[in-house]
Order: C-alpha cells, then structure tokens, then sequence
C-alpha cells in the first residue's frame, strides 16, 4: 500500500486531520484497532470552542451539528448560594457549542467514506517504521494477514495509550506531568439540566458541574477522591450529593442513569511533538484537566496546524511548517494547561486545604463576576483563543 500521509487513529484528531488533507488535495489512508461500531458510540465530552464550530461548518461536516447541537453564549459560576452568569457574547463575541465528541466522530467518518478515504477498523498489531527518513512505514495485521502502509508522513493520532509515541527512541521526548489528588464521578441520566446553560459549582464538600448533552439528557460530575471505588456510590448517593452541591441555585430532577463511572485528573505534555516523519497529534502528546474543556479542542488545532504543514511542503517543497509544527502547537497547548489549572485549581477542594485557601477560592470567583477585565479573560480563553 502507498499513501502520502499515514493516519494512525480514527479519534477526532485522525479524521479530521484526513479531511484537511482530502480538502487540500493530499491522500491519506487511515488506521484504527476498534470497530466503526465503537469509536461511534463511545461516550467523550462534547464542547466546542468556537473557531472549532466554524471550521466544522467550513468543512462540510456540521448541517447536523448545526441541527441537533446546543449553542451556548455563556456559563454560570455558583458559590455561596448563588450562581454568577457569564455572557461571553457581550465579553468576547463568542460562545461554546455542546455537541458530544462521539457525534462528530459519526459526522467525520460518514464524510471521508462519501469522500472515499479508506479508513481500516479493527486492524491489529500496529508498529511505526523509518521514522527517521524520507519514507516511513506502518506495519499492521488486517483479517489475519500482515500488510505495509508505505507514506511519506505519519500522523499520530492515537490517544495516550497508542503505539506512536512509544516508538519514538527514548531520550528524545521530555514529559512533564501533574497529577492531581481527585477525580471526576460524571453520570449520564435521562433528565432535563439543571439549567440550558453549564454550571460550574463551588462548594465546601467539593465542585461539582452541570451539563448536558440535549435538553433531556443531564451529564453531571462529582469531585470525588482518584481511588475512589464506583461501587460506593449508589445512584441515590450521587442525586444526593449532587443536590448538596448545587447548593439551591437551581432544581435538579432525578433521572434514570445511562452511565456513571469515576475518571483521574492529570496534566501531561510531551515535547517536542515530532520526530523525524512522525508527528502527533490530540492526547497522544497531551492531556488536560476537563474542567477547562479543552482535550478535542486542542486535538483539532493540533491537526489544523499539521494538514497546513503538510500541504505547504506540497505546495512548495519547503519543510519550514513542518519543522516548527511542535513549537506552533505547545504554544497553543501550554496556554491550555495554564487555563485548565486555573479554572481546576479555583474550583475544587484540594485536601490538604485550609480555611485560607477557601477564603481564597470564594475571593477568586467574587473577583471573576465582578470585573469585567477578569470575566473576560476567562471567556476569552473558555469560548477559544484565535488560531491565527
């Protein structure tokens, strides 16, 4: 097999990086060890800056985002028996879109195979090869038999866990990491929201949010301990405390769950994000706290600033974009880490914290609806910093 780029993932970040290409002209085939079935129907996050809603628009790809999706212009803050609304369209022109990961995943794979754009699920046995040179490979088992992906250049674009960055010699990657002493217990019920916005809450039992993913489907989160196991947590404990931490601030109904389960929060970056051919892409290279909102959305800036790259070595035979992809990207992504950090660190309770850092916390956010200078720093970076 012979393809100018190499995909190894069908995520947001793979199909959306092949999309780009196809639009500029350039092949790719791409390749996933899950089904078709699963990646379509497994459950992410689902909130969209706004240059990400508009890139979605602009390739063709969200008549049904446009549709079904909820369009939001702000948030609520709730503390001290009161919930604080933000209007980022007054502060910064811009709003968020909830529209969940794996329907942008549907949208995606159904445009590249009208397209044409061979995706290859349930492959097994992936491996990178000649990373180094001019005409890297990618090794996989397809039905039993053993194939070679001949490209020019590698997208990796297969998670945390994948195979690709693992395949890039030791000494060469510098990782830095955070781990944070909580986790998120996050349920998907049959229930209205709360409210038809999100709500972030504060609270001396720990922070809880509010979200949905349509106007009957509640997806709240608990802030629990990382260790914590689900089994502690029957479904009447969770409507419990959920109710305690919205603190009176709005009602919430009681639903039946679809789903509930406990995620650890961390911090990751790796740089660079690139060796030789090989470049990655989404949670590959990173991982943010979810309280900022930013994991699909920094995948796809990721993939804008690679498909760019690649096409202008195309286009010209200069290999300046791609030489400066990482730089280009960690810049993006640091900013996102320090806004995920900020957002996690003035809205949930640490263990170790004393009655000062609480006073600090409630400060905080008095200070962030109060100002207008603060709240829009916050919208500014909520709602998506510019591409360009």
């Amino acid at each position: 097999m012979r393809t100018q780029v190499g995909i190894v993932g069908a995520g947001p970040a793979g199909l959306m990086l092949a999309l780009l290409l196809r639009r500029a002209g350039i092949e790719s085939v791409i390749l996933e060890n899950r089904s078709r079935e699963y990646i379509e129907q497994r459950i992410r996050a689902g909130l969209l800056e706004q240059w990400v809603t508009d890139l979605l628009i602009e390739t063709g790809v969200g008549e049904r985002m446009k549709r079904e999706a909820m369009f939001h212009g702000g948030i609520h803050l709730a503390f001290a028996g009161e919930a604080h609304h933000l209007d980022f369209r007054a502060l910064v022109q811009k709003g968020v879109t909830i529209y969940g990961q794996q329907e942008v995943v549907k949208d995606l794979v159904a445009r590249l195979a009208a397209d044409g754009v061979p995706i290859h699920f349930e492959v097994d046995d992936v491996s990178v090869h000649d990373i180094e040179t001019t005409r890297p490979k990618i090794r996989f088992r397809e039905k039993g038999e053993l194939r070679e992906l001949d490209c020019d250049f590698i997208g990796g674009c297969d998670g945390f866990h994948g195979i690709c960055r693992p395949s890039i010699p030791a000494g060469v990657l510098t990782a830095f990491e955070r781990e944070y002493p909580f986790g998120w217990l996050g349920i998907l019920a049959e229930s209205p929201p709360p409210d038809d916005e999100l709500i972030y809450s504060y609270h001396d039992r720990g922070f809880a949010l509010f979200t949905m993913r349509s106007p009957v489907l509640a997806r709240l989160y608990l802030q629990v301990g990382h260790d914590e196991d689900i089994d502690e947590w029957p479904d009447d404990r969770i409507w419990e405390e959920l109710a305690v931490r919205l603190g009176g601030v709005r009602k919430l109904q009681q639903g039946r769950m679809l789903q509930k389960g406990i995620t650890p929060m961390r911090s990751f970056v790796i740089e660079p994000m690139q060796h030789g051919r090989l470049f990655l892409a989404g949670d590959s290279a990173h991982i943010v706290p979810p309280t900022g909102a930013k994991g699909m959305n920094l995948a796809i800036a990721d993939v804008l600033v690679l498909s760019r790259a690649i096409a202008g070595f195309y286009k010209t035979g200069r290999g300046d974009a791609l030489d400066r992809y990482s730089r280009t990207c960690l810049d993006r992504v640091w900013k996102a880490q320090r806004f995920s950090w900020w957002m996690t660190q003035m809205l949930h309770l640490f263990p170790d914290a004393s009655p000062f850092d609480q006073r600090r916390q409630l400060a905080e956010l008095a200070y962030v609806c109060g100002s207008v200078a603060a709240a829009t720093t916050l919208a500014e970076n909520y709602a998506g910093l510019p591409m360009d």
